[in-house]
């Protein structure tokens, strides 16, 4: 793969081959963002685990303690009092069987997260084609099917990010904006970390985080110890 003038630069400041502490290895993200906007730092955990088996998946949800940086539109499925009380959380978005046709007849998809309160669920299940593909289809895993529709958009605003493994058994967030600084991306790596590491399954055998990379929107992956993430290190093996 061919890259950039400003990536090959960035990659040149490190060993590639060294895995770093943690703070190190954000500090080395932040340094390598170079481009003329705020670029996202994002944490690539690999797991020992095989998400073709029920009992070794892994997924949910956490807020981080900083955010994410990134204003979040949050749509809403809801009716009376539910309704009124995501409107006063702050939704963009509530709707219920109108809600559901704007999405299915228009494709009308503006909006970063979806939530739902329990009662929604017969009317939001037919989105599943539309919603699941994005990432976006409500589930009591991800706290987004919830009867506290108030709280699930306070938390989706505050930095709430769900994660999940995908079809390589590797999870793929979000943890923050260059303009954090170490400190502050650290906080929230940490976090993420700290959940992964709590929803390990029984199932799992052998070292539980087999790498972690992180690396900003435009920038080089900066490997990480695996057996120094989370604040709990001792815990990842």
């Amino acid at each position: 793969m061919k890259h950039g003038k400003k990536y090959n630069d960035s990659a040149k400041t490190y060993d590639k081959s060294v895995l770093f502490d943690p703070s190190e290895a954000l500090g080395i993200s932040v340094k390598t963002a170079t481009a003329k906007f705020d670029e996202t730092i994002e944490a690539h955990i690999r797991l020992g685990v095989d998400s073709r088996h029920a009992d070794q998946q892994v997924r949910g949800a956490v807020v981080l303690p900083n955010g994410t940086g990134k204003k979040v539109r949050v749509a809403v499925f809801a009716k009376g009092d539910d309704a009124k009380a995501a409107e006063a959380a702050g939704a963009e978005i509530v709707g219920a069987e109108d809600l559901v046709a704007k999405i299915q007849g228009e494709g009308f998809m503006e909006f970063d997260v979806a939530i739902a309160a329990p009662n929604m669920m017969g009317l939001v299940g037919r989105l599943g084609k539309i919603l699941g593909p994005r990432g976006l289809m409500p589930s009591p895993k991800a706290g987004t099917v919830t009867p506290n529709v108030a709280q699930a958009v306070n938390e989706a605003k505050a930095g709430k990010i769900e994660y999940r493994l995908d079809k390589t058994n590797i999870i793929h967030c979000p943890i923050g904006k260059a303009s954090f600084g170490t400190e502050k991306l650290l906080e929230n790596f940490n976090t993420l970390l700290d959940a992964v590491i709590k929803a390990k399954p029984a199932a799992a055998k052998g070292q539980y985080i087999r790498s972690c990379v992180v690396t900003s929107t435009m920038g080089p992956g900066v490997r990480v110890n695996p057996n120094k993430v989370g604040s709990g290190a001792a815990d990842a093996e």
